[in-house]
């Protein structure tokens, strides 16, 4: 990174009880416009991680920078000027709305509690906000049950861009929706990212859609980093056996379309009783007896990429000359991993280009769960 990053995690450790839902976690994510992503399953701390960022979560160890300045240590003006410049988007619009307060109401709110604007300014203020994601400004005088799941969702981003925020934690925000409201709301997002200069960190469990908003790409697994790098490098060959799996969960249209999805055998292991050596070993096609006994040190495994995986230059070797003798087809899987299935597709997946409007209230996500 040549820039001072924006946000600064180093060895962030956060517990729930017996829990270590996230264990010495670093990530550095420079100013906008940026996007770094967070994959994986449910459990693997994401969401805890995005949360502690904003103080939403307390952390037990490591330390929270933004611009510099620990996080945990603002007080006062500082935290309410922190407050401000750090927001997030919540996967479900419906839990985030307060059901009872007007559209307008809503938006307005922050502007107040944020001294930006009161009264009628605020209003129009508001009105502004959802013509700039999409909306009628006349929905200020609607109640959120009167919309859309995706116009709801386009209301939550408004807030939380109406006090014009420097970094956005995205929590999943299109899951709760079908597939077309999903598009355009990641339309959305990326258009908003340009022109406010805004850094996102995105949390999803969909690699489908990371490519379209984000530079980088962390893939976590029971509170650790598996994997980290560029998202066009990572996605088209990865280094750590987990990530084979999500990738391989991305549908795809086309010649690649075919190749076999990798299936993980049983669920991720108990968190409060997490495996000896590397956390992965009892679902990897890969584990051999140094797995099961030794840690494995996240490390760099190429240009800017780091891995978890004593196994790691192997799966790349694996990949490089599948995808060069088949001119860029799914590339072969790495040994011992038969009886999982071919390593995915290349091509990274796309999210649908659809410029249609948001789907009523209802609807369902299509994106595969990894």
């Amino acid at each position: 990174m040549t820039t001072e990053p924006l946000l600064d995690i180093a060895d962030l450790v956060v517990r729930f009880g017996p829990v270590r839902a996230v264990d010495g976690v670093s990530l550095q994510l420079p100013p906008g416009p940026y996007g770094l992503a967070l994959v994986g399953e449910s459990g693997s701390g994401k969401t805890t991680i995005g949360r502690a960022a904003l103080r939403l979560v307390n952390a037990v160890g490591g330390t929270i920078r933004f611009e510099g300045k620990i996080v945990t240590k603002l007080r006062g003006r500082a935290l309410k000027d922190y407050r401000r410049a750090a927001q997030i988007v919540f996967q479900d619009p419906d839990n985030s709305l307060d059901p009872r307060m007007r559209v307008g109401a809503s938006v307005a709110e922050a502007l107040a509690a944020h001294r930006i604007a009161t009264g009628r300014q605020a209003r129009e203020r508001a009105g502004a906000l959802l013509a700039e994601v999409g909306l009628d400004p006349a929905f200020v005088v609607r109640y959120p049950h009167q919309l859309s799941g995706g116009q709801r969702q386009r209301v939550a981003i408004a807030r939380a861009l109406s006090v014009q925020p420097r970094l956005v934690v995205l929590d999943e925000p299109t899951s709760a929706l079908d597939v077309r409201a999903q598009a355009a709301i990641l339309r959305l997002i990326g258009e908003l990212r340009t022109q406010r200069s805004l850094s996102y960190l995105l949390i999803t469990h969909n690699f489908g859609i990371v490519s379209e908003l984000c530079e980088q790409t962390a893939v976590l697994y029971l509170g650790r980093i598996a994997e980290s790098g560029p998202t066009g490098v990572l996605l088209d060959r990865p280094a750590h056996p987990y990530t084979r799996a999500l990738r391989s969960a991305v549908p795809e249209l086309g010649a690649h379309s075919r190749a076999a999805r990798v299936i993980l055998p049983g669920e991720p292991p108990d968190a409060t009783k997490p495996p000896p050596g590397c956390v992965f070993h009892p679902r990897c096609p890969l584990a051999i007896d140094r797995c099961r006994t030794e840690v494995p040190v996240l490390r760099p495994v190429g240009a800017g990429r780091m891995a978890a995986c004593h196994r790691a230059e192997e799966v790349l070797a694996e990949a490089a000359p599948a995808k060069a003798a088949a001119g860029g087809a799914a590339p072969a899987a790495a040994p011992g991993a038969e009886a999982a299935g071919p390593m995915p597709s290349a091509s990274p997946g796309s999210v649908p280009a659809s410029t249609a409007g948001d789907n009523p209230p209802g609807s369902t996500a299509a994106a595969p769960q990894a």
